[in-house]
């Protein structure tokens, strides 16, 4: 997820700062795992209430698991692989590997190699991670944690910092690799590929790779039609109350590419937002007129629920304020367009259609 940098919120579950920072630099995109945490897909709109079935015929219930391909192949090392910062890197290990986001560790384990990884960031809370040690501090990595561990390779992206962290483990010795992140679907290959050819392993990436995108295929087939043939048009909101952070997302918010691939009309980008985020207005929210509302679970918390949410300025004049039709996801798995964006997707859909997608 993308924060404007006129907006540094600082996250109550986490204390990190969603914020912009350099690495190796560069300027890098702005913060996704200030906003990524749990890993529960949680539905919200009326419906079953017995577990939904994804595609893969995974349950909601699975969703704080990820799913390890069946038999991953041997590493065929070394290998030298390009980093996003612009330097080549070699690694002739994956004994210890430390992933420096929850979207990396997501891809690592689901490869096959979560008894290798000696450590995680914060974001990195699906079950078979919980019990990791963590290497960062608030919103940085600790380079001595992390250089504690012996590590044969570090997993970076464009977002890790402080660079002077990224530095330090580098002048060790240690191979760092540095990802671009996710934006949208179109980067789920992308970063399956890059962390699978770091690790040796490039035919179990197009194997993940495959799966993964069939997978999503998949649910776009169970998209029902519309039946007045106008798209629904979904707001993505960005909320944390305990900070007094409301912000409506745009079309560089992150979950354009999904609400799309879902069926919907991204309704803040619709209306012409054009950055990551604004402060959610009265006005904006007009312009924007969704039907529906995306929520991360945390932010709806935080707000106090549905009862809580209509309170904000300009929610409960929209149709979607009116109809109290939201759709919840947890933080965690949102936007990190990897191995369970198929999860997310079930998730969306299966709340935004099912019986006229009321919320609670």
């Amino acid at each position: 997820m993308r924060i404007s940098q006129d907006f540094a919120p600082t996250d109550p579950d986490t204390g990190r700062t969603a914020r912009r920072r350099p690495a190796r630099g560069r300027a890098a995109a702005a913060l996704t795992a200030a906003v990524a945490f749990a890993l529960v897909l949680t539905g919200c709109g009326g419906g079953d209430d017995s577990a939904p079935k994804s595609a893969s015929g995974k349950s909601s219930a699975d969703a704080d698991r990820v799913e390890p391909l069946a038999a991953p192949p041997a590493p065929e090392l070394p290998v030298t692989v390009d980093s996003a910062d612009g330097t080549k890197v070699t690694i002739d290990s994956t004994d210890r590997i430390v992933p420096l986001t929850g979207s990396l560790s997501e891809i690592v384990f689901t490869l096959g190699f979560g008894k290798q990884v000696v450590a995680r960031d914060i974001t990195a809370t699906f079950e078979q991670a919980e019990k990791l040690p963590v290497v960062t501090r608030a919103h940085d990595v600790s380079a001595e944690s992390v250089l504690s561990l012996k590590p044969t390779i570090v997993l970076a992206d464009t977002t890790t910092g402080p660079s002077e962290a990224i530095d330090q483990i580098r002048d060790a010795g240690i191979p760092l690799l540095v990802v671009e992140p996710a934006k949208g679907l179109d980067d789920v290959g992308r970063r399956i590929d890059t962390v699978a050819e770091a690790l040796g392993v490039p035919s179990a990436g197009t194997e993940l790779k495959e799966r993964t995108e069939k997978r999503i295929a998949d649910v776009q087939k169970s998209i029902p039609d519309h039946a007045d043939g106008k798209k629904p048009r979904v707001a993505f909101l960005y909320l944390r109350g305990s900070a007094s952070v409301y912000l409506l997302g745009g079309a560089e918010s992150g979950a354009s590419s999904l609400l799309e691939a879902a069926g919907a009309v991204d309704a803040g980008k619709e209306s012409g937002l054009s950055k990551d985020f604004t402060a959610i207005t009265s006005e904006a929210l007009a312009k924007a007129a969704p039907d529906a509302i995306l929520l991360m679970t945390k932010g709806f918390e935080s707000v106090g629920g549905m009862d809580g949410l209509v309170k904000i300025p300009g929610i409960a004049e929209t149709p979607a304020g009116m109809d109290r039709r939201v759709v919840t996801v947890d933080d965690g798995v949102l936007l990190n367009y990897g191995p369970r964006t198929d999860r997310v997707l079930t998730e969306i859909v299966e709340q935004l259609y099912a019986k006229g997608g009321k919320g609670r």
